[in-house]
């Protein structure tokens, strides 16, 4: 006999968004504040997307909690960064297409996009957090990011 899933007690993280401000920029969890121009120019040079299609960029933006950076003049308001998780916002989450645009670099958003993230109340019971990076080992290492304890244990499956 199946036993159904309780839904009494458990509130849906997926259906909450957070923003987040500081001076003139915000993130924001809200997917209608996605400009899918900005991030997929950005992506579409990335050293880990190039060549990603566009259709399949939006699938997965659709499928993901995104942490959009947003910097706020005074006529209006315009994507500068990302950072996309792959969730089931239960056990485990995976960390990808991080970036902030190279005309805001430099004013610690990235460290705060981190912060943001790992920090959001929909990640909290969260155990296991992965990423893949080539050259930005500092920056998540002041978050809590090691290499995997056990990487023996740990496989993947490449598609060409």
């Amino acid at each position: 006999m199946n036993t159904p899933m309780s839904d009494q007690t458990i509130v849906d993280p997926s259906l909450e968004y957070h923003t987040y401000t500081r001076g003139e920029y915000t993130i924001s969890t809200d997917p209608a504040r996605l400009d899918v121009d900005v991030i997929y120019g950005y992506l579409s040079r990335s050293y880990w997307a190039t060549g990603r299609p566009r259709q399949t960029l939006e699938l997965s933006l659709r499928h993901s909690l995104n942490f959009g950076v947003y910097h706020q003049s005074s006529q209006n308001s315009t994507q500068v960064g990302l950072a996309r998780i792959i969730t089931d916002y239960a056990t485990f989450a995976y960390l990808c297409d991080v970036f902030i645009l190279e005309e805001n670099q430099g004013h610690g958003l990235g460290k705060w996009l981190i912060d943001t993230m790992v920090n959001d109340p929909a990640l909290q019971n969260i155990r296991r957090f992965m990423l893949a990076t080539r050259d930005a080992h500092g920056l998540y290492a002041q978050f809590g990011f090691t290499a995997p304890l056990k990487p023996e244990i740990w496989m993947e499956r490449i598609r060409s």
